[in-house]
């Protein structure tokens, strides 16, 4: 009687066009063992892709994950509240991103530190160039892996002139503005050298404050005078870094986790990360990267550089 029951209800609700479909959304993040075994635990923490806050939208525009620095600041203070985890290592694979979301991941990661005491350890992995070398600076020890690209130290705004293209198609620029600074950098009309100037000033105190973060996360390693001398915006491989002391070794990321539990002073843990209940996490390379549509380009520059109007700074080594 109940079976027949079930089918007529499902016979209804095909016939009347009713369809209940459960839609993906943000959850809360849980945590999953991905290896090791111990009452101990060292967290991965996974730092992906470019360096953005932007929301990302799944069907019907419907948010489907936390952006970066939300996810990045639960995952810490789940962290915070678990005894158990001695250790967190980042796993860093990003060539940087937006200054100010590099510098709030920087000083979460520094807030984290102070706060709970816990180790941190960055393992550099194929990329971690301008912002994802900022945000490592602000490890206890930096690892990179031997075929790491990093380095690329220095803030970069992108900026186009079309004035010339409108010209020759018969579009003029309109523009109304309060002071004649206001369009300052627009793609609409060339840069003055006065507003050149502006702009420099700004990335010139954007570049110190890079400096000044890298020193400070070194100390006692590396002097600001000798990471300014390597920071020229040149890339450089892991032994380069190495000799130039901004890494502590090279080694893979099983070597980042026996350093971050020496540190710790652990012997055994496991490690653990922390994900979507439904997402799949296997081992320590289970990647938490952000979802993103596939592109061609001509010039490797991230779509979501330009996803916002106006000039972006940026900590990112984009080619």
């Amino acid at each position: 009687m109940k079976k027949i029951s079930a089918l007529v209800v499902s016979a209804a609700l095909f016939l009347t066009g009713c369809v209940f479909v459960n839609l993906p959304a943000v959850t809360p993040l849980v945590e999953k063992t991905i290896g090791g075994s111990g009452a101990d635990k060292v967290l991965i923490v996974d730092i992906s892709g470019v360096l953005t806050d932007e929301t990302r939208g799944g069907v019907l525009g419907i948010q489907t994950e936390a952006n970066l620095t939300a996810r990045i600041k639960e995952e810490l203070t789940n962290a915070s509240g678990d005894r158990a985890i001695k250790a967190v290592v980042l796993r860093i694979n990003t060539p940087g991103g937006s200054v100010t979301t590099c510098d709030i991941i920087s000083h979460e990661i520094n807030n984290f530190r102070k706060q709970s005491g816990v180790k941190v350890v960055a393992e550099l992995m194929d990329v971690a160039t301008s912002g994802g070398y900022y945000i490592a600076s602000s490890a206890d020890r930096i690892v990179a892996h031997p075929t790491t690209v990093t380095g690329s130290i220095g803030v970069v705004a992108f900026n186009l002139n079309a004035s010339g293209l409108m010209e020759k198609i018969g579009v003029t620029n309109q523009t109304v503005k309060s002071g004649d600074k206001k369009d300052m950098g627009s793609p609409f009309k060339p840069m003055t050298e006065e507003e050149r100037r502006i702009l420099q000033s700004v990335i010139d105190g954007m570049y110190e404050r890079f400096l000044d973060v890298a020193a400070e996360g070194r100390k006692g390693v590396v002097s600001k005078a000798e990471i300014r001398k390597a920071a020229d915006g040149r890339i450089y491989t892991a032994q380069q870094a190495l000799d130039l002391k901004l890494i502590d070794s090279v080694g893979y990321l099983d070597d980042a986790v026996e350093a971050a539990k020496g540190l710790a002073g652990i012997k055994e843990a496991r490690l653990v990360t922390y994900a979507g209940p439904r997402d799949y996490r296997n081992n320590i390379y289970s990647s938490a990267a952000p979802k993103t549509s596939a592109t061609l380009s001509l010039i490797n520059i991230d779509p979501s550089i330009y996803g916002k109007f106006g000039m972006n700074f940026m900590y990112v080594w984009m080619p």
